[in-house]
């Protein structure tokens, strides 16, 4: 039988040496993350090659910036990001963020980090 999946079981991964990410699904066309990202934190600029994504917030507030512009996304709301599109998602918020993102095929192997 299944087990389901939660934080609680999940594989746990530290990054930006602040924030959390647990991977709900790990295979190698699918990839689903749930992510917390505390208040004034955020990732690198970077790119997937290759990878779909997209990023919905749970709880909290956060801004994904692209290549040109920077969209607020609240609570409930997502947004994909297109393979070899730029971007960083970052929390300006006082509070905690959580957000899922889902990634066409995995990203693993496929992110690369940009200079801004």
């Amino acid at each position: 039988m299944p087990t389901p999946i939660s934080r609680s079981n999940a594989a746990h991964y530290l990054w930006g040496e602040v924030s959390h990410g647990w991977r709900l699904v790990d295979d190698l066309g699918l990839s689903v993350i749930e992510e917390e990202v505390p208040a004034g934190a955020g990732e690198e600029w970077h790119i997937h090659r290759v990878a779909q994504q997209f990023f919905y917030v749970l709880e909290g507030a956060a801004v994904m910036c692209l290549e040109a512009e920077e969209i607020p996304l609240a609570t409930g709301e997502g947004l994909t990001v297109a393979p070899g599109q730029s971007h960083r998602f970052t929390n300006r918020s006082e509070s905690p963020v959580r957000f899922i993102v889902i990634s066409s095929p995995n990203t693993r192997g496929d992110r690369y980090p940009i200079a801004r």
